[in-house]
């Protein structure tokens, strides 16, 4: 089966490693990779959840994948989880904006199976094992520096990279907001009408008293001319 170009690291740690049907190697437990250059390796397998060993792979060691199988070729570089755990790597180090403030973690990366090389990573605004969070793509050229637990960016938030993966809390927030919204505007929609219909309303009474002013001047001038003529005797 043919390779895939591209894929997540989360989706190669999920998958088993195997030498063939019956040589089992274990899961994937976490990334082997070069930070300054954003280029992964390889990874390294746990057999058992009992055994102290990790076996180790080149990328270039992939044969196929099955479902949910890594096929390798060629034996593992035996080593421990404490000689591993001091090698440098980028996922689960905080991610500081412009202005020096955590905004989230590097919960994941997207790479080039053929080279190794890290399209962008995957950020996440807590912590990234918890199932159906959110995700933002960072990209590498808006990385402006790196340190041990450290990535900088030139963001300032969040919200100014794109969102990849939106979680059920996120989704809920939006249709909530857009739902406030839409009542904001029906609210203003239907007091401007009121305010139209109460200045409408005020014209007409304003109208009806002219016009009533208008009548009443009318009579009291015809009554008064008609005083005047009873009053004339040469009329």
């Amino acid at each position: 089966m043919k390779l895939p170009k591209e894929l997540l690291l989360s989706e190669l740690l999920n998958h088993n490693v195997k030498g063939n049907i019956t040589l089992n190697y274990g899961n994937g437990e976490n990334v082997w990779m070069h930070p300054p250059v954003h280029r992964i390796l390889g990874w390294y397998s746990r057999p058992s959840n009992f055994d102290l060993k990790r076996n180790v792979w080149r990328l270039n060691q992939i044969s196929q994948i099955i479902d949910n199988d890594v096929y390798v070729k060629g034996d593992p570089a035996i080593s421990d989880l404490a000689t591993l755990n001091r090698f440098p790597s980028l996922i689960c180090a905080n991610l500081i904006n412009s202005e020096g403030n955590k905004i989230g973690l590097i919960a994941d990366f997207l790479f080039e199976m053929k080279t190794g090389n890290i399209k962008f990573y995957l950020i996440s605004r807590s912590n990234p094992k918890i199932p159906g969070s959110s995700r933002w793509k960072l990209k590498i050229e808006d990385i402006t520096d790196q340190q041990p637990g450290l990535v900088f960016c030139s963001s300032s938030s969040l919200d100014d990279l794109p969102l990849i993966k939106s979680s059920l809390k996120n989704d809920f927030f939006k249709k909530g907001k857009k739902i406030i919204d839409r009542f904001d505007d029906m609210k203003n929609i239907a007091t401007n009408r009121l305010e139209d219909w109460l200045e409408e309303d005020e014209d007409i009474n304003k109208k009806k008293e002219f016009s009533q002013k208008t009548f009443y001047n009318k009579n009291n001038e015809s009554r008064s001319f008609s005083n005047k003529s009873e009053d004339d005797p040469w009329i």
